[in-house]
């Protein structure tokens, strides 16, 4: 399980190995995600809070990368952190995401990305539940929820 340190030594001294790689031009992203996946993945957006599909979602399942399908989170490390965006504990794996530093809007955080495709995920910071102290708080746009059921996996709606 990661902590606010481990979370600082990949930002500065180089991330996890991911587990495979997915890259695409601009234009095939484009093509490939809708307008608000777009701007949130490629342009580093941010959607509203409160007003996304999974910020007041608690079913079981997992959450992928929208842009290449990577696992992410798990629905079990999701809580109801008050943020206005999902909010997670840990992430499913170490080489799920990336991190780096992100001083803009006067502000310094740690950006997290799909670490196959690179796309812009959200943020991570010190102020989780214990044991563990993270919070990633991410664009719903970034994620699909893939729901389990009786051990087979379908993609889930967003207003599930």
């Amino acid at each position: 399980m990661l902590r606010w340190k481990d979370v600082i030594t990949f930002a500065k001294y180089g991330n996890p190995e991911p587990p495979r790689r997915v890259e695409k031009s601009e234009e095939e992203w484009q093509q490939h995600l809708t307008p608000a996946q777009f701007q949130i993945l490629r342009l580093k957006g941010t959607e509203a809070p409160y007003r996304n599909a999974y910020c007041r979602s608690y079913h079981p399942g997992r959450y992928v990368c929208a842009a290449c399908g990577s696992l992410l989170f798990h629905a079990a490390t999701k809580y109801h952190a008050i943020s206005g965006w999902p909010s997670f504990t840990q992430p499913a794996s170490k080489g799920a995401i990336k991190y780096l530093f992100d001083n803009s809007h006067r502000m310094q955080r740690i950006e997290v990305q799909c670490n196959v495709c690179d796309g812009h995920l959200g943020h991570v910071f010190p102020d989780g539940p214990e044991p563990f102290g993270l919070r990633y708080c991410i664009n719903s746009e970034s994620l699909a929820r893939i729901e389990e059921t009786d051990g087979s996996v379908q993609e889930a709606s967003a207003n599930n």
